[in-house]
């Protein structure tokens, strides 16, 4: 069976253009534990950094991207994949099935700056219940529910993942 271009999928929901984008879970780990960033998006909701995909880019490569490009952050350290989140929404009356690809990223040092020119408005650090509690987008509040899983069955200082020694 012939493969059908990404933008050309069939959905359950009829006839939809399918977009790939990618971000991160950015964590820091402090005395007082485990703080979370997010994200004030251009419509007022907090969120996580995230966006589209460039022409050969892989989606950890856009997830570092669109970190550094939202927060300013650098020095970022991919440490684990996390789930794949998928949503409908239309967007000038056509269907868009969106598919985002998040990371764990560990941001040791340097403090967020919003990307003012795409509508980011603000960043924060929040532990990780705060930043539960805030997130306005329930698939969020999940993806950061894994992150935190993934980093309290990896001990501080074991930031070594699967990704870093290669594995796909």
């Amino acid at each position: 069976m012939a493969e059908r271009s990404r933008g050309a999928r069939r959905t359950n929901q009829g006839r939809a253009r399918v977009e790939t984008s990618a971000g991160g879970v950015v964590f820091r780990r402090t005395d007082s534990g485990v703080r979370v960033l997010l994200i004030r998006d251009p419509y007022a909701n907090w969120g996580l950094p995230k966006g589209h995909l460039e022409p050969e880019e892989t989606p950890e490569q856009a997830a570092v991207r669109e970190v550094e490009e939202e927060t300013g952050l650098r020095e970022l350290a991919v440490v684990d994949r996390l789930p794949t989140i998928d949503w409908y929404f239309r967007d000038r009356g056509r269907l868009i099935h969106k598919f985002c690809h998040f990371f764990l990223i560990e941001a040791a040092a340097g403090e967020p700056v919003p990307q003012a020119d795409e509508g980011i408005t603000d960043c924060t650090w929040l532990d990780v219940q705060a930043a539960l509690d805030r997130v306005g987008y329930a698939n969020a509040r999940e993806v950061i529910r894994a992150a935190v899983k993934r980093l309290e069955d990896a001990p501080a200082g074991h930031g070594a993942s699967a990704l870093e020694e290669g594995e796909p």
